[in-house]
């Protein structure tokens, strides 16, 4: 029986799916994470600690010196240098440590995307006390300020005006801590879309293109509504397959599964961002692939073993996801237009992740969301329709 081991970080949504996908496959799984999956594993689980990749990586390898591993995945970026290190020790196939560190240094990963000339908004990397309004100045306005290793739009904040950025500045770093680099971004208007993919000895298969219809303008940047297949005309998408292909070879990425965004201007497209790890949250439920509905974990369990099915395409219906955004800080008390919200055509299913009782902080502190709502139909539009309708039922009730 071939055996991987999953990293999984303590806030993922997403042990359950990989456990399944893994039984599915016949795949013994080993989960590593900071705190206990919410289901027994017995010995097939690690405690491990990703704020220390190197460590954490020993214990993944002292598992291989007892038992032959077949494959180490992350689930989220917390886990993406782990699985690396730990892979890479094992001699697997594995993205470059030096690869899966860019990753989650967005300024070293601008960086490189600047070497390889990839088309990128403007930037500029800054640290405690250097001169930031120089920079600004360089960029223009509107910039966004943003921390270097966060996701899910922590952190995140437009600036509009000069004499808003200082308390934007200080809002990060009261986010991230005084002593941390911050980068400023030139912000970018147009359609923002996300590339889902696979990498294989450095050759990519493209799973998805997802539109983000409505995505913000700011001053805050929550996810909200992904659907797919984009409607971007065929000319279009080819472009944003080069620039992702580009951006995941100016980082050096080559295995493992890739989610890049970026942005469309006119015929522009420009890397947002590029990440070492599928879609985040339970966004991937949006995803079934071939005719018996194959998961997306199951695809990248698949791809960390050895057994690749690159002929396994994504299903012929249009599929979206909402993610309920928290819409204040305070303490969740439910989310009420559940049923409401089922019978709302085309919406398949949905998941409310927030236990009640449980404090909630909205973007740009944030980065959780409140639940998630699929849906399915024959074209994007009616998916987005769906969603939209159902965003408007919902209503978090937080005190």
């Amino acid at each position: 029986m071939p055996r991987a081991v999953v990293v999984l970080p303590t806030t993922t949504y997403r042990a359950t799916d990989f456990v399944r996908a893994a039984e599915g496959l016949g795949v013994d799984l080993i989960v590593a994470s900071e705190e206990p999956p919410p289901f027994d594993m017995g010995d097939r689980y690690l405690q491990i600690d990703c704020a220390d990749p190197a460590h954490a990586a020993e214990s993944i390898m002292a598992i291989g010196d007892r038992a032959h591993i077949d494959g180490v995945v992350a689930a989220d970026d917390a886990g993406v240098l782990v699985a690396a290190l730990s892979a890479t020790g094992l001699g697997l196939r594995a993205n470059p440590p030096d690869a899966a560190r860019a990753t989650r240094d967005k300024g070293m990963q601008r960086d490189r995307l600047a070497a390889a000339e990839v088309p990128q908004p403007r930037f500029a990397l800054f640290g405690p006390g250097e001169d930031v309004e120089l920079a600004a100045g360089e960029i223009g306005y509107p910039l966004v300020v943003k921390p270097v290793d966060r996701a899910a739009a922590q952190g995140v904040i437009r600036v509009d005006r000069r004499e808003d950025l200082g308390p934007a500045v200080a809002r990060v770093r009261a986010i991230v801590g005084s002593s941390a680099d911050l980068l400023l971004e030139e912000h970018m208007p147009g359609l923002e879309v996300a590339l889902e993919g696979i990498l294989r000895d450095g050759e990519l298969t493209e799973l998805a293109l997802f539109d983000k219809p409505g995505a913000g303008e700011g001053p805050f940047f929550p996810e909200t509504i992904l659907v797919t297949p984009s409607r971007l005309d065929e000319e279009t998408q080819s472009e944003c397959s080069r620039v992702a292909t580009a951006a995941l070879s100016a980082i050096g990425l080559v295995h493992g599964p890739v989610h890049v965004e970026m942005k469309v201007t006119g015929r522009l497209v420009r890397v947002i961002e590029v990440a070492a790890r599928s879609i985040g949250g339970l966004c991937s439920r949006s995803l079934n692939f071939g005719l018996t509905g194959t998961s997306l974990e199951a695809l990248i369990l698949r791809n960390a073993i050895g057994l690749d099915k690159p002929e396994l395409r994504r299903e012929l219906v249009a599929s979206g996801v909402l993610m309920v955004p928290i819409p204040q800080r305070g303490i969740f008390v439910e989310m009420t237009g559940l049923e409401e919200v089922r019978a709302i055509e085309h919406v398949t299913s949905i998941d409310v992740t927030v236990t009640p009782g449980s404090e909630v902080v909205p973007p740009p502190e944030g980065d959780r969301y409140i639940g998630f709502v699929f849906a399915r139909a024959t074209t994007p539009q009616l998916v987005e329709t769906a969603l939209d309708e159902a965003m408007q039922t919902l209503q978090v009730i937080i005190e």
